[in-house]
C-alpha cells in the first residue's frame, strides 16, 4: 500500500464510497496475530530436519509441508510428525498418485 498523493484523488479526499485508507488501528492483536482458528501457528516444512525444530513447540506451531515435496519426504514427514506429536496440516495433500485413481 502506497498512500495516494494525487491532487484530484478521491481516496485521499475521503469521498463517500471510496476504499479505505489503512489505518495504524486496522492492525492485528499482538497475540492472535497469525494464528489460525484450531489455535496453532503455520510453520512451512521442506524436509525432515525442519520438523525437528518444532520438537519443543508442538503445542504453538504446526506443520505444513510445502508444495514442491515428493512423495517419499512427504512420507518420512508424515511418520516423524507422528512420533514426535506434531500437527500437520496437510497430510493427506498429494500422497496419492494419478496411477492410483
Amino acid at each position: 500500500w502506497r498512500r495516494p498523493k494525487g491532487i484530484d484523488s478521491s481516496v485521499r479526499r475521503k469521498f463517500r464510497g471510496k476504499i479505505l485508507m489503512p489505518n495504524i488501528g486496522y492492525g492485528s492483536n499482538k497475540k492472535t496475530k497469525h494464528v489460525m482458528k484450531n489455535g496453532f501457528k503455520k510453520f512451512l516444512v521442506h524436509n525432515v530436519s525442519e520438523l525437528e525444530l518444532l520438537m519443543m513447540h508442538n503445542g504453538t506451531y504446526a506443520a505444513e509441508v510445502a508444495h514442491d515435496v515428493s512423495l517419499k519426504t512427504r512420507t518420512l514427514i508424515n511418520e516423524r510428525a507422528e512420533q514426535l506429536d506434531i500437527k500437520v496440516l496437510n497430510r493427506n495433500a498429494r500422497m496419492t498418485t494419478e496411477d492410483d485413481e
